[in-house]
């Protein structure tokens, strides 16, 4: 086999690992928003249990691209291709340390009864799984056009994050009790806009990488 037929096999590898990465991470934020809506402590815990396979894949990504510089020197396309794959390995494995978050404050609520409906926290969660399929989708395809509809569909969390949060503020007021709970709301509503944010960096991964420059779609 040629050199470069087997680079280009190391490169469908790294991309298939990715891919698998992104599962991981889609998978443990189902998983902790279901333990969340269902009270489901032992759910929760094992999201945290098994996010140290999605590290593990993490670090074999990294390792994997490192090797794949060294021994090929690539340039151009090729160079570009393997450091957005780090670059998004990273933002994926951000997103799976949130799903871990938010199954932290699945704990602490308990088997409380929640004083806010879920169907907020859970329109954003539908986004941002949406967001992360299609922006998976878009760097194995190298497909600008989703990349830039990922980024669009990051403006409705940001909305429904401020939206959920001013309502939190306000049932502070009414139930005063009921804080600690309203806390914990608040910090997973956060993770889910961050993680939001972070498969916009997987797009904006997606412009350098078939562009060759830098977009900021945040702006």
């Amino acid at each position: 086999m040629v050199v470069r037929e087997q680079f280009q096999l190391d490169l469908n590898d790294l991309q298939a690992k990715l891919l698998e990465l992104g599962e991981l991470a889609s998978v443990a934020l189902k998983k902790s928003i279901e333990a969340l809506e269902t009270c489901n402590i032992e759910m929760a815990l094992k999201v945290i249990d098994d996010d140290s396979e999605a590290d593990a894949l993490y670090e074999e990504i990294n390792d994997f691209a490192i090797l794949l510089i060294a021994k090929q020197a690539p340039v151009a396309i090729d160079l570009r291709r393997i450091i957005v794959a780090i670059k998004i390995a990273t933002d994926i494995e951000r997103i799976a340390d949130f799903a871990v978050n938010i199954a932290k404050s699945t704990i602490r609520i308990g088997n409380e009864e929640h004083v806010q409906s879920l169907q907020q926290v859970k329109k954003m969660y539908n986004i941002t799984t949406e967001m992360l399929e299609l922006s998976l989708q878009a760097f194995g395809e190298e497909d600008v056009v989703k990349a830039k509809k990922v980024a669009d569909m990051d403006d409705e969390v940001d909305e429904l994050y401020g939206s959920t949060i001013r309502e939190l503020l306000e049932l502070n007021h009414s139930y005063p009790e009921n804080i600690p709970q309203m806390t914990q709301l608040s910090f997973i509503c956060r993770y889910l806009e961050r993680s939001a944010d972070h498969v916009t960096n997987i797009a904006e991964s997606i412009f350098y990488l078939v562009k060759g420059r830098h977009y900021d779609l945040n702006a």
